[in-house]
């Protein structure tokens, strides 16, 4: 069960308190930021503050004072003394800001996929429509497992995560209908990601599969039972953690951003 550390809502116009909402399914978008360490440091900390300026823009809920409103909503509600290993998730609606943290799992090596046919509502952004995926992520352990999402016979992205194929020392992932990430932005500097469709009924010429994601950070899938599929290695699984790790040491302080 997920520990919450904090759940607050404040009201946009003047950011006093109320009681807590959630705000999923509601029109709006959210982001979900790892925060670690003393001092404190969210890595793409800024990054996922201008995906998320930017989506409140396509959805028609920005003003002036969102950013620094958020950024005011998160330094208050974060104590300088801590040392974090949270996820920290800031929603969005025209009236409503919403912040939570909770304790971030540890992943297991050995996580299983389970393939969902759902594709997700506007699914470049990461707006709020996530309680069909909530409620097949409940089903599960999410230290071991996570739910692939599919749409016409294609892999897209899971309940978590952001999805990259490895085949022949090549890295692959889905082309479009799926929200792409900064984790896998970040990578995609790094590693030439080939974009292609994810065809389930190919799977098999595939001998790693990656999650990469704030709350999955580098995980590495070990099988998808519907489909007979195991992984055959760690390689990449190695050369992403390497480059992820040297990244988290590199972040800046949250304190240089607040």
């Amino acid at each position: 069960m997920v520990k919450y550390l904090l759940k607050k809502s404040y009201n946009r116009k003047d950011l006093k308190e109320i009681e807590f909402k959630d705000l999923w399914n509601a029109h709006g978008v959210f982001t979900t930021m790892w925060i670690y360490g003393k001092p404190q440091k969210i890595l793409f900390f800024k990054e996922h503050i201008t995906n998320l300026i930017k989506s409140t823009k396509t959805y028609k809920i920005y003003d002036k004072n969102l950013k620094a409103n958020i950024l005011k909503v998160i330094k208050s509600n974060l104590n300088k003394q801590k040392k974090y290993n949270h996820l920290l998730r800031i929603a969005v609606t025209k009236n409503l800001i919403s912040i939570s943290l909770r304790d971030k799992l540890k992943i297991k090596k050995n996580l299983d996929l389970k393939l969902i046919n759902y594709n997700r509502t506007n699914p470049e952004h990461k707006n709020l429509k996530y309680k069909f995926i909530l409620k097949n992520l409940s089903k599960i352990d999410n230290t071991k497992a996570d739910i692939a999402l599919c749409s016409k016979g294609k892999i897209l992205e899971t309940g978590t995560s952001n999805i990259i194929f490895i085949k022949n020392n090549k890295y692959f992932s889905p082309i479009n209908r799926f929200y792409k990430g900064v984790n896998l932005k970040f990578f995609d500097k790094h590693f030439k990601i080939n974009k292609t469709d994810i065809y389930i009924d190919r799977l098999s010429q595939y001998e790693e599969i990656l999650l990469i994601g704030s709350g999955k950070g580098v995980s590495t899938v070990r099988s998808i039972n519907e489909k007979n599929w195991k992984r055959k290695n760690y390689q990449s699984f190695k050369n992403f953690i390497k480059k992820y790790k040297t990244k988290i040491m590199k972040q800046k302080i949250l304190s240089n951003y607040l």
